[in-house]
């Protein structure tokens, strides 16, 4: 896993970076921030987030998620992005390969983009 990965994911560090009206970033912080929203940049990307974040118990299987009108070679190239973000996590069971938001991504987001009074 990335250092940036780490970062997000939790594994190794607290969610990514404060509120933008907090505090301005540290280079670490913006490089990190930078990578996850380069990521969802893409619209087959955010669609694929989407996806696995609002899916049933918050985990699918690719066989689930991949209807989004692209191949399958892409989808995984796509979902390989994703995880090297540090916003998905994966797991293989069998054949398929099951993908879950990364701990704390969503708050991290949200809290990066919220105001802070």
């Amino acid at each position: 896993m990335s250092k940036l990965a780490q970062s997000v994911t939790g594994a190794s560090a607290p969610p990514c970076c404060p509120s933008l009206t907090e505090r301005e970033l540290t280079e670490e912080e913006a490089e990190i921030t930078a990578a996850m929203f380069k990521a969802l940049g893409d619209p087959v990307r955010l669609r694929l987030f989407s996806k696995v974040a609002s899916h049933p118990d918050r985990e699918a299987c690719v066989c689930d998620i991949a209807d989004v009108g692209v191949s399958q070679p892409t989808v995984s190239h796509h979902l390989k992005k994703l995880r090297e973000a540090g916003l998905l996590l994966s797991e293989r069971r069998g054949t398929w390969v099951y993908y879950r938001v990364a701990p704390a991504v969503l708050a991290a987001l949200s809290g990066f983009l919220a105001t802070h009074d």
